[in-house]
């Protein structure tokens, strides 16, 4: 059986770190995730996941995304139900996160500064350089110091 779950999305409101009673960090959050097709009236639709992180991982979620940070999230869906105050059965799905890739902050786009921001960027006042470059050498023709002999194709 497979039951694995991949999405891309923005959050949709800051992530909220909470701890079980034994002291185990949670954090609850919601993906908005664009459909790769429009809709009859031409415009794209969106998709509004609920994503839940454990220990680690929801620390890291809570203190390095926010609402509109790009994120990818690898993990797997769960249905759980409970039985609403009106005494009416309710079902609520989820993807329990495997992983969270913190891809790019809000704001920032890869054609803007030429690099993809990771964790190590999200907090760096470099953004835009690896750290311990001066400059991006892919963003000026010839910084690599390669002719088109070099290249094998």
């Amino acid at each position: 059986m497979i039951n694995r779950i991949v999405l891309v999305g923005r959050l949709t409101r800051d992530p909220e770190l909470r701890h079980t009673q034994s002291g185990i960090a949670v954090t609850r959050f919601t993906l908005a995730c664009d459909r790769p097709f429009s809709g009859q009236n031409g415009n794209s639709e969106t998709d509004f996941i609920d994503c839940i992180a454990w220990r680690k991982q929801a620390e890291n979620v809570a203190q390095y995304l926010s609402k509109g940070s790009m994120a990818g999230v690898d993990g797997r869906l769960q249905i759980s139900s409970y039985e609403g105050q009106d005494g009416q059965r309710r079902y609520r799905a989820e993807v329990v996160a495997d992983s969270v890739r913190f891809l790019q902050s809000k704001g920032t786009s890869s054609q803007q500064d030429g690099s993809f921001n990771n964790n190590a960027d999200l907090k760096s006042s470099n953004k835009g350089t690896a750290p311990g470059f001066e400059s991006d050498p892919f963003t000026s023709p010839g910084a690599l110091g390669l002719s088109d002999d070099d290249l094998p194709f």
